[in-house]
């Protein structure tokens, strides 16, 4: 994995943990909601990003 997919990928689930923040804050389900998919999309990213690593 590089460095750059790295920061990207956790860019990515912090931008999903403040927009779930903010939703429990404001009670914005719908907010909340796309800060768990942002997160699940970084970890998909990541555990694939794992997989190739494994391959190399």
């Amino acid at each position: 994995m590089g460095l750059d997919d790295k920061i990207e990928n956790a860019a990515e689930d912090l931008k999903g943990k403040s927009k779930e923040a903010a939703g429990k804050a404001t009670g914005d389900k719908k907010l909340e909601t796309e800060g768990h998919v942002d997160q699940a999309k970084a970890d998909v990213k990541n555990a694939a990003e794992d997989v190739k690593d494994a391959f190399r």
